[in-house]
């Protein structure tokens, strides 16, 4: 099972625990067998004059280590732990990049307005879904599928014009890099909130999207 972890109230806090222990291989095999996401190897990093630099082979690459490798990677995508074993064997130090749309959304906010939100909702004893933390200073709220339709007119309800708001919805066709995915030199991609038993039951998007618009909107 993964490791319980509390969820963390603000930036200044708890610092977000460093990921560690298993490998690339063996966590992307855990993502399919016990969450049954869909996983797929994304680029790595090279040691190249000694600076880490992605396989891609752009020395400017944006997210070196952390993308994927082919235009129709969605078609690579497999929920099956043993298909995920055999493409990570192939290549162990390839990112693991989840596909949303498929068994969650993912609601993409700055770093700063994600933990406002995260310490509202945790007054609010909301219900929360896994939460990444990127080296780019995002966090990605996994929600349940189709939230990508529905958060611009929840938004707009609230008051706000979507455009307004930093504030994107994954849905099909984007994926998310998964902890403990390495963004170059700037860092690995951590849990908020790791995966447990409790939240195996993934929030809607609208229990989601009061908390996370207010914050930033406070953000802007």
């Amino acid at each position: 099972m993964f490791i319980v972890e509390e969820t963390i109230a603000g930036p200044e806090a708890v610092q977000i625990p460093k990921q560690r222990g298993e490998s690339l291989l063996d966590t992307a095999v855990r993502y399919a067998e016990e969450r049954h996401w869909d996983v797929f190897p994304g680029t790595w990093l090279e040691a190249v004059e000694g600076m880490q630099r992605c396989s891609c082979g752009e020395a400017t690459c944006a997210t070196p280590g952390a993308h994927a490798v082919r235009e129709d990677w969605a078609t690579q995508a497999t929920g099956s732990a043993t298909v995920a074993r055999r493409m990570w064997s192939k290549q162990p130090n390839a990112s693991i990049l989840l596909p949303t749309g498929r068994t969650f959304d993912a609601i993409d906010v700055p770093e700063t307005a994600g933990f406002l939100a995260l310490a509202r909702m945790e007054r609010m004893e909301l219900t929360l879904g896994p939460v990444t933390c990127t080296p780019d200073r995002r966090m990605h709220f996994f929600v349940l599928p189709g939230a990508a339709v529905k958060v611009p007119d929840l938004v707009r309800r609230l008051g706000w014009p979507p455009a307004s708001l930093d504030l994107v919805t994954l849905g099909e066709g984007s994926y998310v890099a998964a902890p403990p995915t390495r963004f170059g030199s700037r860092g690995a991609v951590q849990w908020a909130c790791r995966p447990t038993p409790a939240n195996r039951w993934l929030p809607d998007a609208e229990e989601l999207i009061s908390p996370l618009a207010y914050a930033c909107g406070r953000d802007r």
